[in-house]
């Protein structure tokens, strides 16, 4: 199932591992800042309600 990779196996897999790594963190961090401000959104558009 896993290809022959030779001598490059081991830089190979890192590379992978660390694209991986990478998307995971990207999507982490975006869905943190759009609850964030999902959060901020909501308070403003609370605060303009009471005083609209």
């Amino acid at each position: 199932m896993i290809p022959d990779l030779g001598k490059y196996a081991d830089a190979v897999l890192w590379s992978y591992a660390a694209s991986l790594g990478l998307l995971i963190a990207l999507v982490v961090l975006s869905v943190m800042r759009g609850r964030k401000v999902r959060a901020e959104m909501e308070k403003l558009e609370h605060r303009m309600s009471r005083n609209g």
